[in-house]
């Protein structure tokens, strides 16, 4: 007879010419020379020596083991005393009970919907991560949900998982914030056949998502065409000057015929604005030559306006002078003091009135 001792925590097969006889527990037992056992610890995974069929028909062993079979297409989350171990892909996995306390959380994974609790914190983990998709919309988007490249949903910002398996999953996403599209160094031809850039900007919101990312392709280069072309249009129905005089206006006509087309992109126009009118180098030449003689003009009006100006205040003191003798006298000394003022040195006789002999001088008699 051989003596065996089980200890806690463990359990024994017996086996007897190599086939399965029956199970025991802790204690001391007592075995025949031609049996044999097989000892194993219940805190650790049970690995048949046999075929698990055979040793199921144990009534008393198949009570003490937890049979896992994972199908194709199912994971099973397998926690211990409530913390998170491992997952099981399919195949089947056999556990000690009374031990541990475990538990088993079956998984379909035929569907793309995560609808089981379970712990966010797990989708950081790599064996767990490993079969999830998971796609971000920002607070400031919204995105088209697409199941099989058909339209399911519209989702808000957050963070969303599905799991991974052969459905194609897709989401499209918008920006819903205010947006700028800009038109840059666009080379124009006025009605006079000018050739000058403009530099133009729209400023504009997606309004309506669905309508942006289901009905239309690329709906930002439909929008930048389109503005494109009515810029063109309206800017050679006028000429340089027109252009120049009218910036605000033809803005203001962009911004009504726009409005339309953009609608159908599901994109509302905010304002649209004429940023630069750059010239080419020869119409630069042409324009500042043009300012130039402008300027001269100007200059010369204002110089004959001073003139004239000039002019008829001295008629006008003249006439004065003409009526009021002693007005003449007190002009007469005010122009022989400012003469005198240059003069170093004058010397005039003792005879006669000095004003006289001042005014003979000057009078070159």
């Amino acid at each position: 007879m051989l003596r065996v001792r089980i200890n806690a925590g463990k359990v024994g097969l017996v086996f007897r010419g190599g086939d399965y006889v029956k199970v025991i527990t802790q204690g001391i037992h007592w075995l025949g020379f031609n049996k044999r056992i097989v000892t194993f610890d219940l805190s650790t995974m049970f690995t048949a020596p046999v075929a698990l069929e055979i040793l199921l028909k144990d009534e008393v062993l198949a009570k003490m083991l937890d049979v896992v079979d994972v199908k194709d297409g199912e994971l099973v989350f397998l926690y211990e005393k409530g913390i998170f171990k491992s997952v099981l892909t399919s195949g089947r996995y056999v556990f000690w009970k009374g031990l541990i306390d475990r538990e088993y959380l079956r998984v379909d994974l035929n569907k793309i919907y995560i609808t089981e609790n379970i712990d966010k914190a797990l989708f950081g983990k790599l064996e767990v991560s490993r079969y999830i998709r998971t796609f971000e919309v920002a607070t400031y988007e919204k995105a088209v949900f697409l199941v099989d490249d058909v339209y399911t949903k519209t989702l808000d910002g957050g963070t969303y998982r599905f799991w991974k398996n052969d459905t194609s999953i897709k989401i499209a996403k918008v920006d819903l914030r205010q947006l700028q599209l800009e038109i840059s160094g666009q080379e124009l031809l006025t009605k006079d056949k000018a050739a000058i850039r403009i530099n133009f900007y729209t400023q504009y919101k997606v309004t309506d998502v669905e309508k942006a990312l289901l009905e239309n392709k690329d709906y930002e280069k439909q929008l930048y065409i389109t503005m494109q072309l009515v810029l063109r249009a309206y800017v050679g129905a006028y000429t340089l000057d027109e252009l120049l005089e009218r910036k605000d206006n033809i803005a203001e006509a962009v911004f009504e015929d726009v409005k339309t087309s953009a609608s159908k992109l599901g994109v509302t126009i905010l304002n649209c604005g004429i940023r630069d009118v750059i010239l080419t180098g020869e119409m630069k030449e042409i324009m500042n030559q043009v300012l130039i003689a402008q300027k001269k003009a100007q200059a010369n009006v204002i110089m004959r306006r001073e003139e004239t100006a000039s002019t008829r205040s001295l008629l006008n003191t003249a006439k004065l002078m003409e009526e009021n003798d002693m007005l003449y006298k007190l002009k007469e000394m005010e122009y022989v003091e400012k003469i005198a003022d240059k003069i170093g040195e004058i010397t005039v006789s003792g005879n006669g009135n000095m004003v006289s002999q001042l005014k003979e001088i000057f009078s070159g008699k």
